[in-house]
Order: C-alpha cells, then sequence, then structure tokens
C-alpha cells in the first residue's frame, strides 16, 4: 500500500485528478492508496516521514524514490540513496542512481510513503507501464 501524504497539483475536491493518479499509480504495482490523511499543501505532512523511504513523482511525469531527509516550507526536499524508475511498455524499470538528490517544491506533483515490505517483492524487470505524462496545469 501507498500512504499518499500531499498532492501539489490538484485542486481541493478535484475528484477526476484522483481516479487518474490511482489508475497511474495502479499500473505501476501500486494495490492501495491511503486518500485518509491527504495533505493538499506540504510541509507538516512530510515531517512523519523523515528518514523514511518516499516516492516523489514530479511534475515533468518522473518516479524518484529514496528516503527523505529534509524539507522546508517551499516544500523543497533532500532525498538520499534515491534512484529515478523509468517505466516502459517494452522493458522492465529501469533505475538510474541519483544519490543525494534534492527537488524543488514547485517541481513535485505527488510525495507518498513508499511500503519498502511490499516494493522489495515487486520484480520490477517484468512490470511493464506506461511513463506519466508531464502534469497540465
Amino acid at each position: 500500500m501507498m500512504k499518499l501524504v500531499m498532492v501539489i497539483s490538484a485542486r481541493p475536491g478535484q475528484r477526476t485528478g484522483q481516479r487518474k493518479l490511482v489508475h497511474n499509480l495502479s499500473c505501476r504495482g501500486v494495490s492501495r492508496i491511503d486518500f485518509g490523511s491527504l495533505k493538499m499543501s506540504g510541509g507538516p505532512g512530510l515531517e512523519s516521514l523523515v528518514d523514511q523511504t518516499i516516492s516523489v513523482i514530479t511534475n515533468d511525469g518522473r518516479n524518484i524514490v529514496g528516503v527523505l531527509k529534509g524539507f522546508d516550507q517551499a516544500t523543497n526536499i533532500i532525498l538520499d540513496e534515491s534512484h529515478e524508475r523509468v517505466y516502459s511498455t517494452k522493458e522492465g524499470v529501469q533505475q538510474l542512481v541519483l544519490g543525494l538528490y534534492i527537488i524543488r517544491g514547485d517541481n513535485i506533483s505527488v510525495v507518498g510513503e513508499l511500503d519498502e515490505e511490499l516494493d522489495a517483492h515487486l520484480d520490477l524487470s517484468k512490470l511493464r507501464a506506461q511513463p506519466l505524462k508531464p502534469v497540465i496545469h
């Protein structure tokens, strides 16, 4: 299960965006999303995730996974031990090592807590999915 922490680009009550997000994430092996603790802005929702593995989806459709080391009031985040997961319909998921990585808050669409146990059981070499399209505001 992926616990969704915040959505930056969605507007409050935007159900269509949630349906698209659920569909896109389900293509990536996420079986259940907890919208109960959803925060529509950054900041306080991230405090509990420091030193935990998270997944970040950027406005240009990239999926970056890493350990959250810090963030600020503009939701700029610092990830350690990070990698980008590149999805393809023809071959398995490629993981590009990024290491220590900073993502500007205005480039972040979604931040989610990653279930490390479930993630460890995924065979990314067999997973096929369309790459995410950029977020259009």
